[in-house]
């Protein structure tokens, strides 16, 4: 399974936030939004960065007191990691594993196509298995 069937499962709806806003007003957009991350965007619309909720714990643990004032700039990872529309799962998967990250922006030609967790490769393997299973049954219920 590739990319481009996950997305059009889930749909392509990113919820994104301009680096200079405050961690204060990407923590309220997490939850109001219900998302673990945010992909950061330029004025372009260009992938500039990640804010994870990983991101947000260990700016605060280096200063809670200041923390949610400072910059998404000053907290996101600045080298996201990216994937593409006809990546395969299985790799996906290991690049996720290897990064020890749960969200992957879908980009290609610089634009924004969507973004994937490690939710939805799970859901996406689980179907995967489901359906292998479902055939491997059927062709042992026929030759028996």
């Amino acid at each position: 399974m590739k990319v481009t069937e996950i997305l059009r499962n889930k749909g392509a709806d990113v919820i994104t936030i301009w680096p200079g806003a405050s961690l204060r007003s990407a923590v309220e957009r997490m939850t109001k939004r219900n998302v673990g991350a945010l992909v950061v965007v330029n004025d372009d619309g260009k992938v500039v960065g990640m804010l994870a909720e990983r991101d947000v714990v260990h700016a605060l643990a280096d200063s809670a007191e200041r923390a949610l004032n400072e910059s998404v700039a000053d907290v996101m990872s600045h080298r996201p990691i990216t994937c593409g529309p006809r990546d395969r799962l299985a790799d996906l998967m290991a690049v996720m594993t290897e990064h020890r990250v749960r969200h992957l922006p879908v980009v290609e030609d610089g634009h924004l196509l969507g973004l994937v967790s490690i939710g939805d490769l799970v859901k996406a393997r689980l179907g995967e298995l489901e359906f292998e299973s479902n055939v491997l049954r059927d062709a042992y219920l026929r030759v028996r």
